[in-house]
């Protein structure tokens, strides 16, 4: 059976949305979860209230996108769960999006997660994310697949993709059996990439699943495009995640932290608040050095 897994934290315009179209999904049968990160703005009510279908799990406290998801997916298993999708909870999904994914996991046995294909949801006709290489060893694989462009018959294949992105991504039993659930100590950002590593590395294929369709406010649950969250965590968990399943010899691995650094700061340039962006890179890179996991300092914060 086909479960959905959505993460709640105070969004809950953005929550309700996304549960909206799950509920309009046809095919296959599937059975939502949401859990709720200890939301202060009647998510909760609004949830229980609109969707009285959707089993909901309250954690009480932030536990991170890693740590939540994984709550989700932990009960998703002990229902029996064959294959699990995480959906954003700022994303909402086509009603053949389901479809999508069980068609490739049909003809691809060899697969262990699946990409969702998703647009952005103020273009909806553009695409975010179709797939994306992932250079381990550079810490640096440029924009996804598609990124900015209309659809194509390019992007209606099945491929071969180096991660999947959480937004909207498939992940089989057999593959958490596996490689394990979402690592928790890096929070937020990056845990699909390490997830994929991860899979791929236990022997699982990841492939785009180009039916499997959502459009993406992106930035939407962390604050949008003057929150922080992104370029702290981007940084410190991308150099934690090449560092884990590329480990160089000391002056490669510091090259590379350079050009984690750079990448990041580059990206926080072109932000309003550029000073602010430009400090969490830095407060990102040094925690990496420290080996300072888990939720970012609350002093720091964004």
């Amino acid at each position: 059976m086909w479960f959905a897994v959505v993460l709640s934290w105070n969004g809950r315009e953005d929550t309700l949305r996304c549960l909206d179209s799950l509920a309009a999904v046809a095919e296959p049968a599937i059975r939502v979860v949401c859990v709720d990160n200890g939301s202060t703005d009647g998510s909760v009510e609004a949830i229980g209230e609109r969707h009285p279908d959707v089993h909901l799990i309250e954690n009480g406290a932030n536990l991170g996108y890693s740590g939540g998801n994984n709550v989700g997916l932990r009960w998703a298993l002990d229902q029996g769960a064959e294959w699990m999708v995480l959906v954003n909870n700022d994303a909402t999904v086509a009603q053949d999006a389901f479809a999508g994914f069980a068609a490739v996991a049909a003809e691809h046995p060899e697969a262990g997660a699946l990409a969702g294909k998703i647009y952005l949801a103020e273009r909806p006709e553009r695409i975010w994310f179709a797939g994306q290489r992932y250079l381990t060893w550079l810490g640096y694989s440029g924009r996804a697949r598609g990124q900015g462009k209309p659809d194509s018959d390019r992007y209606r294949r099945v491929v071969a993709t180096d991660r999947a992105a959480g937004g909207l991504m498939a992940v089989s039993r057999p593959a958490v059996e596996r490689a394990g659930l979402l690592e928790e100590d890096l929070f937020a950002y990056v845990e699909d990439v390490d997830w994929s590593l991860r899979i791929r590395e236990s022997g699982f294929e990841v492939l785009l699943a180009p039916g499997a369709r959502a459009w993406h406010r992106v930035a939407g649950s962390t604050g949008g495009e003057t929150s922080t969250h992104n370029l702290y965590y981007g940084t410190r968990n991308t150099i934690v995640v090449c560092e884990r399943h590329r480990p160089l010899p000391a002056p490669l691995a510091w090259l590379r932290r350079g050009v984690v650094r750079v990448t990041f700061a580059a990206h926080a340039l072109s932000r309003p608040n550029r000073s602010e962006a430009l400090a969490a890179v830095r407060e990102g890179y040094r925690d990496a050095r420290a080996g300072r996991l888990g939720e970012r300092e609350a002093s720091a914060e964004r």
